[in-house]
């Protein structure tokens, strides 16, 4: 009997596990989402098919011809939301906003459907992971109730889908996609397959219906949102919720959104009555004093393209165990131990080296980006002399290995947010441009430049005493 040959329907196939892409032999890297080590064996190679020509359900017209009000933004009722949005949600956007649990995801979504239902335009909430009696009691702690808001509990696609059909809603809420599985889909909810299929299904029913859909997304461990990445793909809009949740403030910050910019921050406060948004919010990330107080220096930092004042601050300590401790709240430990080494070095502060040193943001706010390097610096040599910086004071700046203080992006608009604050005095790296108008910079070149700020008697006596102790 002859050997049966391997026909192209016996072959194995590959897919990849993040993104659903197909491919005929195995590769490490996904070519669609670029993931490595996703691509796995699931069965037959898929059967090549061809699709005919078919009718067209609209002409295509010139570009100038199509209507664009139908994409204007309607408002969120939430200002805050509206500025990361660019403007508000689009008819037919479906927007996904992640977030770790416990951040607030739920009290800020609630808020929203409240405030954008009205007679013309209905709200529909539907919650997959409480009871419609636990989303009540936070309605009614929040103040979110309204008569054109309506909430739904329902774990069941073809159940959701229908209450569009009954409710006609102008913005649908579900909380979360997670939670939503499709009777007809193998898998438990959250899997792979079911997430796909649900925001499909959700998708499709937002276009046709030139309904704005807000989902809310599950995060893994790494703060990355889970599910496939087929889901980010697939939305118009994603968000990410941040906070630390023994701190007031929350950042909604824009990943990626077909209808404005993505480099907007939205901020928020979370209090007992809800959460409320913060259009001026730099008065959280500073301590009203009379005085100055040593180890203290202000910055400004950029949230997007929002300029946030931020307070950092240092405290050195005797240590009592053979290896000092360091650590750090709110700033990127990296960064703290590299400002460390350029003192000793290059500011000549050898007190450091044997001490316990804790540094901290104020507020919950985190400052990552490299122009709060000169007041991260500032702070630590205060600290270390015991010796305040001059009241009204904002350093900016990025200090090098070598000790050069390097230009950032944004000095203007820095130094314009710091000068309405009431801020008369900056220190910042050499040609900063326009300087408001009553305003004191002084240009400075490298940390010995910056250092003279500080008294020189006391700059003087932090090394000696270090001397002393040896």
């Amino acid at each position: 009997m002859a050997a049966r040959t391997k026909t192209t329907k016996d072959r194995p196939s590959y897919r990849c596990t993040e993104c659903g892409w197909q491919t005929a032999k195995w590769l490490g890297r996904c070519a669609e989402c670029q993931a490595w080590g996703t691509v796995e064996e699931y069965g037959g190679a898929p059967a090549v098919r061809t699709t005919a020509p078919g009718r067209v359900t609209t002409s295509a017209l010139p570009i100038g011809q199509v209507d664009g009000r139908q994409a204007t933004a309607r408002s969120t009722g939430v200002p805050e939301l509206d500025r990361v949005l660019g403007g508000g949600l689009v008819p037919g956007a479906v927007v996904l906003l992640a977030g770790e649990p416990g951040v607030g995801k739920s009290t800020l979504l609630l808020d929203v459907a409240a405030k954008a239902a009205s007679e013309e335009h209905r709200t529909l909430y539907v919650t997959g992971e409480e009871s419609a009696s636990q989303v009540r009691l936070r309605a009614d702690r929040i103040n979110a109730l309204h008569d054109h808001l309506y909430l739904a509990a329902e774990t069941d696609l073809s159940a959701v889908l229908g209450h569009l059909d009954a409710v006609k809603p102008s913005l649908l809420v579900l909380d979360s996609v997670q939670t939503v599985a499709s009777p007809e889909i193998d898998g438990a909810p959250g899997g792979m397959a079911q997430v796909r299929e649900v925001a499909g299904a959700l998708i499709r029913a937002s276009k046709d219906r030139g309904m704005s859909t807000l989902l809310v997304g599950h995060v893994t461990k790494d703060g990355a949102i889970a599910g496939p990445r087929l889901l980010e793909h697939l939305v118009d809009v994603v968000l990410h919720f941040e906070g630390d949740r023994h701190a007031r403030l929350r950042l909604v910050r824009g990943v990626k959104n077909r209808y404005g910019a993505t480099d907007e921050v939205g901020c928020f406060e979370l209090h007992d009555e809800g959460i409320m948004g913060l259009a001026d919010p730099s008065g959280l990330f500073l301590t009203r004093r009379d005085e100055p107080v040593p180890g203290t220096c202000l910055t400004v930092t950029l949230e997007g393209r929002r300029p946030l004042v931020a307070e950092v601050q240092a405290l050195t300590v005797d240590s009592q165990i053979p290896s000092p401790r360091r650590t750090t709240s709110g700033l990127e430990t990296s960064r703290v131990s590299m400002m460390l080494a350029v003192l000793e070095q290059r500011g000549r502060i050898s007190a450091l080296g044997k001490r316990d040193i804790y540094s901290a943001t104020v507020g919950g706010v985190k400052l990552s980006e490299p122009a709060a390097d000169l007041a991260i610096a500032l702070a630590l040599a205060s600290a270390a002399s015991d010796t305040p910086l001059p009241k009204n004071l904002v350093a900016i700046g990025e200090v090098g290995l070598a000790g050069e203080v390097r230009r950032v992006t944004g000095v203007q608009r820095r130094l314009a947010e710091a000068h309405r604050l009431g801020f008369t005095h900056a220190l910042v790296p050499g040609d900063p441009g326009k300087v408001p108008a009553g305003m004191k910079v002084l240009e400075v070149a490298d940390m010995g430049d910056a250092l003279r700020v500080l008294p020189r008697s006391r700059r003087r006596e932090a090394p000696r005493e270090a001397e002393d102790r040896r």
